[in-house]
């Protein structure tokens, strides 16, 4: 999954492709290096953001995903807003991805009446408190708990169980501690029966490890993550350098077959 920011303020590329012209031709450019998916949002979910207002947020997105659905791009639409999702679907996305996990109650009625597919995510709290002081017992139970519990109102809803993935959150209200815990541990996940989403990609976890990094400098690490993820059960990478991220991943992929087909010799 690719990720373009429709916005002036998301953390990594904040308005780098915020006029439309540039975001579809940026969007196009991610199918062709091979994203599966091109997630479009309007709103940034970097600690401290603010909330946009839903028409703003429609008017940012929805020219993006018409463009990019039309052109055979297949879309993804990053949003917590019920509105916004429905316009996003009726404009060609084909999925929701919902940081909120259903926050909205009227948005796992809006994937079911039209059978988009629905990536639901752990976050503690909302993204202008979410790392003022996150704390967990068990960050890997209490995470998947969460999610299957989500993804269960989901179905209820009439949501196609084999449109529904799941996403841990990194970086939504956890620590260092946490984030590593829950990229070691993927296979408590991935038992869910759940494909399972990883989005890494350029976070603070990568200076909180290792110091200050450049975000330029980041893709190759969040590529070490994402590989990893791979191994330990993800079936999806969420990343802004998709030739890197797609590579990584299919290495990792390769590795982890070739071991499953050495164990049935």
């Amino acid at each position: 999954m690719g990720v373009l920011n429709v916005t002036p303020d998301s953390f990594s590329d904040g308005g780098l492709h915020r006029d439309g012209e540039g975001a579809i031709a940026h969007g196009l450019a991610m199918a062709a290096a091979g994203a599966a998916l091109v997630d479009v949002g309007g709103e940034s979910t970097r600690p401290g953001a603010g909330a946009v207002p839903e028409p703003e947020e429609a008017d940012r997105v929805l020219p993006v995903v018409r463009a990019l659905a039309e052109a055979g791009v297949v879309v993804s639409v990053d949003t917590a807003k019920a509105g916004v999702a429905a316009a996003a679907l009726e404009a060609g996305a084909a999925v929701v991805n919902d940081v909120t996990s259903l926050g909205d109650p009227e948005m796992a009625g809006v994937v079911a009446e039209h059978g988009a597919g629905l990536v639901l995510m752990h976050m503690q709290g909302d993204p202008r408190t979410m790392q003022d002081d996150p704390r967990y017992g068990d960050v890997v139970a209490e995470v998947t708990r969460f999610l299957v519990d989500r993804a269960a109102a989901a179905r209820e809803a009439g949501v196609d169980p084999r449109g529904i993935c799941i996403d841990p959150g990194i970086g939504f209200g956890k620590n260092l501690e946490h984030n590593l815990a829950l990229l070691a541990n993927l296979g408590a996940l991935a038992e869910t029966g759940f494909p399972v989403m990883i989005g890494a990609s350029r976070k603070s976890w990568i200076p909180a490890l290792l110091g200050e990094v450049p975000m330029v400098e980041r893709d190759p690490l969040s590529a070490v993550a994402h590989a990893l993820a791979v191994a330990g059960g993800a079936s999806v990478i969420r990343v802004h350098d998709v030739v890197m991220g797609l590579r990584s991943a299919r290495i990792a992929d390769a590795i982890v077959r070739a071991s499953a087909k050495g164990r049935h010799r």
